[in-house]
């Protein structure tokens, strides 16, 4: 077997590892919470989503990577956590953005969300926030556990979509009078 193939089969069966036990993990928090009857922590779900989708976006682009880089990634756990841990991170980051509406439309999922007091939020008002605000269906839930695996799969993905959303706010608040 070539260095490279071995150096492939390494990062491979690691990257199988990983994935299985991030996977078992979703699974668990999710039959924990139907277990004791809990309430379902989504923000777990979705930083999970994101890290199974960063170990899907490393295996993809595995073929294609540098010699220097496959070197690094075969000797190296952390190297290959680095990337999944930023799609679990991109995909809390959108979850922040949709509950926010920066990033809303018809593609993506809506929230209940429960009301805050007037006029100062208090903290009982955070912890409901934090404990009661879920997708409003089913296909909401879909629509979330989706872009929760695009955030972790593609790196890139959430930076445009703020950008972009920063874009339209700022297209948005321009006077049509400024218009030449």
């Amino acid at each position: 077997m070539s260095t490279r193939a071995a150096m492939l089969h390494t990062v491979t069966k690691r990257l199988i590892l990983m994935t299985a036990t991030a996977l078992t993990g979703v699974v668990a928090v999710f039959g924990l919470t139907l277990f004791w009857h809990q309430r379902f922590m989504i923000s777990w779900v979705c930083f999970g989503c994101g890290l199974l989708g960063g170990f899907v976006s490393i295996q993809q682009r595995l073929k294609t990577l540098g010699d220097e880089e496959l070197a690094l990634l075969s000797r190296s756990w952390f190297q290959i956590l680095l990337v999944p841990i930023y799609g679990g991170i991109f995909s809390l980051v959108l979850y922040v953005g949709l509950l926010s509406e920066i990033v809303k439309g018809p593609l993506f999922p809506h929230f209940a969300i429960p009301p805050f007091t007037e006029p100062l939020p208090m903290r009982d008002d955070v912890i409901r926030f934090l404990s009661q605000t879920y997708p409003t269906s089913g296909q909401d839930v879909a629509k979330l556990l989706f872009w929760s695996f695009v955030a972790g799969f593609s790196e890139r993905f959430v930076p445009q979509l703020l950008a972009r959303s920063e874009q339209g706010d700022k297209a948005a608040q321009k006077d049509p009078a400024d218009k030449p």
